[in-house]
């Protein structure tokens, strides 16, 4: 809020999906985020981090925390996310933090020690600071009076500085210390313990107010440092109008005074003058104070919103009321959790159970345990989560059996999101065993979904069946559970794709249906990914993806960004748009590694290495694989397309057809071995063609290939058509061969490089089998392939061209600024330079003169053109010169 202020003009837009996010912390930029990350610390620190880099983008960015001990574990998390992250902007952060120990101190000094940051120590006052401290602060004190204060406050106050002024300002207000025409006098005896001064003081000036002004004063001082008029009127019954009389009195306003920054808010001068009235009380008495108090807070602020909750809570503790403090710290708990705040919900239901451990309140302290067992999960601690297994048998009898099951399904969750599969199919089991085999379906649907992804985790032939069976049953369950039931048929898309696309549509249409009919808007953008996904696999349309991704920004769902961005990206690719893939990538991969989205992280770190396959960069590749290992992402699920679609194109585009082969054979053994729910592994597609082109396969074989549900996707169809081609001219029917390759040459229209090695292979059976037009084709690859700096095939193409008996185009400096209507009829780079000047109607004396060339070579490069142009005289060569040249 302080930026706007700043008058910087900052451009609030460009941060994306992260504005929503954030909108959490500042009111003015609308309603809070509706993602599923908008809980998230990790995905909050990233926006907090993007704002300061956006702020600072001219001249820098200077991000102040002070009194950080009193921070809570989110704002920790956070600021340890900032200090690891912020090197690589012009951003500075400086957070002040007591030198008591306190976790922030704790935080400061491992940022310290891994070199995120550096501790500097601020050293206390020496005496001559303290003396030159006062000096600046009491004009024209004589030297004996400032000696005097000096001695007072060095020894009271350890050289910390606000104490120093502290001191002195309690000398002003005590009367010790005044100021006349003469300057600065003491009228008594300066004490050394600021405690006992307070004290005396406070009780003097008690003795000077009315009882009913004194109740007040313990009461608010109950109430805390800060509290609303509305909530002391409430504990007090005075009337608001006498109440504030009290308050603006000559006395209490030294005690308290109007809060600056809330409106109809006090607040104490100092805490310090808490904590002594708060001593002055009898332990009868401040309880008594406490409950009414929290019984004020009830009738003021129904329901506990806010803070009120913890607030009430503190009352009731102080109060003696245990169980009390403890539902309503579970309460707290509670909201923290949902509010995504699960380090404070761990922190709040940890005291509650501890208060509650001798209530008789049952479902309350199940409650509590059900809520700190979620909240370990979102907070990251798996481990403590698993071993809590044990501790539910502490509150296994509280609970009937459908809650304990519940429970166990959560466990089950949060072994998925440690990794732990297995032991995530043992609390499956435990669960399953609670609810008996008679439960009813809206029960076990949960239980289905989570055993289905566990058990896509455990290699296996049969898994991806096994896991359909279960999000089939949990979809036709789940009518009840419209969350549970999109989840269901989402899973179902990805599922049934491999195998039938249309059917994977058609879930992930009943998973979109469900989500907009009950306002799930997050279910609603992750089916609308899938649906794009579906779009840009089956005719090669990104429409659907880049309008999810712009929904995603909106809404705030920064995961869903991102997945959208990693199928833009796979496209990208595909389409040899190589320099947008590669700039996805990298805007994916630098924030979901800091945040830790490990599945998109591994999904963007795949299609790095295809990336480096489509440009036949192989060390590129092999590096990129090697940090998927780093990141223990190169599982079964990646593996077909690992080999299939990075290592074996690699290998084509090396001229390595063995190693090709090799590669789509272990993609295919990796799928028979353990099934996956990605596509394009080269089964329905590059496969095929290698097989049919090294006639291993027949039109028998293709016609059963192309015939499944499954090989309907654009990228393998044109495949699937380049292998027609070559079976159709090597039976001699040329004609429906030249058919195959138009209709293979129309699918692959999206996708040059795919294009381009699909003609080469073509050509390469063409010349062997006598049909169609391989020189052209072959021309045409060589050209794409040679500017793409990918020699090998370049060096095949032209092999090819020369065994045909075509003429090879020269690769002198200056080809690549022939256009490419001229270098495609093979023109030299000579008679590019003739025919430029032929366009100014020189002649070849003067044309030779030009060039440094004999006028019978002129001759010669002008009939060249003739012939190769196809233009009948000299002067129509000039004319369609001029059309075409720059």
């Amino acid at each position: 809020m302080s930026l706007p202020r700043s008058g910087q003009a900052i451009d609030m837009a460009a941060l994306g999906p992260y504005r929503p996010i954030l909108a959490q912390l500042v009111p003015d930029w609308g309603a809070p985020s509706l993602g599923d990350d908008s809980g998230s610390l990790v995905v909050l620190a990233e926006g907090v981090l993007r704002l300061t880099a956006l702020a600072g983008h001219q001249g820098g960015c200077l991000l102040i925390l002070d009194d950080l001990q009193d921070a809570d574990a989110e704002t920790l998390a956070v600021v340890e996310y900032l200090t690891d992250n912020i090197a690589s902007q012009p951003t500075a952060l400086l957070a002040a933090v007591r030198a008591d120990p306190s976790p922030a101190l704790d935080l400061a000094r491992a940022v310290s020690r891994r070199g995120a940051g550096a501790l500097l120590a601020l050293r206390r006052l020496t005496e001559q600071d303290v003396r030159d401290l006062i000096g600046a602060c009491l004009d024209n004190a004589p030297p004996e009076v400032l000696s005097q204060l000096t001695e007072y406050a060095w020894a009271g106050s350890a050289g910390m500085p606000l104490t120093v002024v502290e001191l002195i300002e309690e000398s002003v207000a005590s009367g010790l210390l005044v100021r006349d025409a003469t300057g600065w006098r003491l009228t008594g005896e300066l004490r050394h313990r600021i405690s006992a001064t307070l004290a005396r003081t406070i009780s003097g000036r008690l003795d000077l107010i009315s009882p009913q002004g004194r109740e007040l004063l313990s009461l608010a001082a109950v109430l805390g440092q800060r509290f609303p008029v509305s909530l002391l009127q409430a504990a007090s019954a005075v009337q608001h109008r006498e109440l504030l009389s009290h308050l603006h009195g000559e006395v209490v306003s030294q005690f308290v005074s109007p809060d600056e920054q809330t409106p109809d808010w006090y607040s104490f001068q100092h805490s310090l003058i808490v904590d002594v009235m708060l001593g002055l009380l009898p332990p009868d008495r401040h309880r008594e104070l406490a409950m009414r108090a929290a019984e004020a807070v009830a009738a003021t602020f129904p329901g506990f919103p806010g803070e009120w909750c913890q607030a009430a809570a503190a009352y009731r503790l102080q109060a003696g009321d245990r169980s009390g403090a403890g539902r309503l710290l579970a309460e707290a708990g509670r909201r923290a959790f949902h509010q995504g705040a699960a380090s404070s919900a761990v922190s709040l239901l940890d005291k509650a159970l501890d208060l509650l451990a001798a209530d008789i309140d049952a479902p309350g302290r199940a409650d509590a345990f059900a809520t700190r067992l979620y909240a370990l999960v979102e907070a990251g601690q798996v481990e403590r989560a698993m071993t809590s297994a044990t501790e539910l048998e502490q509150v296994a009898g509280l609970l009937d059996r459908r809650s304990r099951a519940r429970l166990h399904t959560r466990l089950a969750w949060a072994a998925m999101v440690g990794g732990r599969p297995r032991e995530g199919l043992a609390q499956v089991a435990i669960a399953r065993r609670l609810l008996g085999p008679d439960a009813p379906d809206r029960d076990t649907a949960s239980v289905d979904i989570v055993e289905a992804h566990l058990t896509l985790d455990i290699p296996g032939p049969g898994q991806v069946a096994a896991a359909e069976r279960l999000a089939r049953r949990a979809a036709t369950a789940g009518a009840r559970e419209p969350v549970v039931a999109c989840q269901a048929w989402q899973l179902l898309g990805a599922l049934t794709r491999p195998r039938d696309p249309e059917e994977a549509t058609a879930c992930l249409e009943r998973a979109r249906l469900l989500a907009v009919r009950h306002s799930l808007p997050i279910e609603e953008i992750h089916a609308l990914i899938r649906l794009g996904n579906d779009d840009a696999l089956r005719d090669g349309s990104l429409d659907r993806l880049e309008q999810v991704r712009t929904r995603a920004t909106q809404l705030g769902a920064v995961t869903a960004r991102y997945q959208a961005e990693g199928s833009i990206a796979l496209q990208a690719i595909l389409r040899a748009d190589f320099e947008t893939a590669e700039k996805l990538l990298d805007q994916v991969l630098v924030p979901t590694m800091r945040l830790r989205l490990l599945e998109t992280t591994r999904y963007a770190l795949m299609l790095r290495a295809i990336l480096a396959a489509h440009r036949a960069r192989r060390r590129d590749m092999n590096a990129a694989f090697a940090e998927l290992r780093r990141w223990d992402g190169e599982n079964a699920q990646h593996a077909p397309r690992a080999h299939g679609l990075a290592r074996a194109w690699c290998a084509l585009l090396e001229e390595d057809r063995p190693r090709a082969h090799l590669e789509l054979a272990l993609a295919l053994g990796a799928e028979q071995k353990s099934s996956t729910i990605f596509q394009l592994t080269g089964r329905y597609g590059l496969n095929l063609l290698l097989r049919v082109l090294d006639g291993h396969a027949d039109l028998a074989e293709h016609e059963s290939i192309t015939a499944l549900p499954a090989s309907r996707l654009r990228w393998d169809r044109q495949f699937a058509m380049f292998a027609h081609a070559i079976l159709a001219g090597r039976n001699g029917l040329a004609e429906e061969a030249e058919r195959s390759l138009a209709a293979a040459i129309q699918l692959a229209a999206p996708y040059p490089t795919a294009r381009h090695i699909g003609l080469r292979l073509v050509a390469e059976a063409a010349i062997a089998d006598e049909w169609g037009k391989p020189a052209e084709w072959l021309r045409s690859a060589e050209e794409y392939f040679h500017e793409r700096e990918i020699p090998a095939v370049a060096s095949v193409c032209r092999s090819l061209l020369r065994h045909a008996g075509s003429p090879i185009a020269q690769r002198r400096q200056g080809t690549a600024d022939i256009p490419a209507r001229l270098r495609a009829v093979n023109v030299t780079v000579r008679e590019y330079e003739a025919l430029r000047l032929l366009v100014d109607r020189l002649s070849n004396r003067e044309i030779a003169a030009r060039l440094h060339l004999s006028p019978r070579t002129v001759e010669k490069h002008v009939s060249s053109l003739l012939l190769k142009t196809g233009q009948p005289d000299r002067n129509s060569l000039a004319e369609f010169a001029a059309t075409l040249l720059p």
